[in-house]
């Protein structure tokens, strides 16, 4: 009898690489799909694109995209959310995890973070500083509610939820998608903008946390002087 049912599929994810072409670069889209795969069980093999030097095979393989993209089986998919979903479908129960959030709430919880995030450090004006970063912090806040929220399964005997991630106690694909950008949101705006994440969000604090505790989502982040070098021309000096 053949054993070919037990292999995994063949997957290479292709992310963009760091300043140095080959360590892991600042890509939140990269790293999104990264924790998917590791989260799902499957083998599969990771290789950094250098983008300044594009091998001409790369080129072939998926002309004119940019990481991240993926090879399943020899297929090449370059939309990161069809991606995802293509990998919640053939990576499906009983041999690997479902990943999709159970709740619906939990995949838009936070999602305007990071355009309040990008107006906030791209802003060269002084006199719209203040504003951007409120706003930034509602959005942080609305994310806030959210997680310290009792999810409709959970004992909510008026305490706050105790859960670990957005969607629960494990790591979803809401986490995958939202994660990778709340970290890049962490280390730029404190390395261009003296800015913290205000310590009455504990909520986002302690999911930020439990996040750094999980191989996932550690093993899979670009090193914080990439994302900083990625950031440097964007994150103007705020004018005199």
């Amino acid at each position: 009898m053949s054993d070919t049912g037990d292999k995994d599929p063949d997957i290479e994810l292709f992310v963009k690489a760091g300043s140095d072409g080959e360590s892991i670069g600042n890509c939140p889209f990269s790293q999104r799909l990264f924790m998917v795969l590791w989260l799902k069980g499957v083998v599969f093999n990771v290789t950094t694109v250098d983008l300044k030097r594009k091998p001409a095979d790369l080129h072939n393989l998926a002309p004119g995209t940019h990481p991240p993209f993926l090879t399943f089986q020899g297929e090449v998919l370059t939309d990161v959310n069809k991606i995802e979903e293509y990998l919640e479908n053939m990576l499906a129960p009983p041999k690997y995890p479902r990943l999709a959030a159970r709740n619906r709430e939990s995949n838009t919880a936070g999602i305007d973070i990071f355009a309040k995030f990008s107006a906030y450090v791209k802003n060269t004006r002084p006199d719209k500083h203040k504003a951007l970063e409120k706003s930034l912090n509602k959005a942080l806040s609305k994310l806030d509610e959210y997680l310290i929220s009792p999810l409709p399964d959970e004992d909510d005997s008026g305490h706050e939820s105790k859960r670990k991630f957005l969607d629960g106690d494990e790591l979803t694909l809401a986490d995958c998608n939202l994660l990778p950008k709340l970290h890049v949101l962490k280390v730029v705006a404190k390395k261009y903008r003296n800015y913290n994440i205000p310590s009455e969000f504990r909520g986002v604090l302690r999911y930020l946390s439990n996040a750094n505790s999980r191989d996932e989502f550690t093993n899979t982040c670009p090193a914080d002087a990439e994302i900083e070098m990625a950031y440097k021309d964007v994150a103007k000096r705020l004018g005199k």
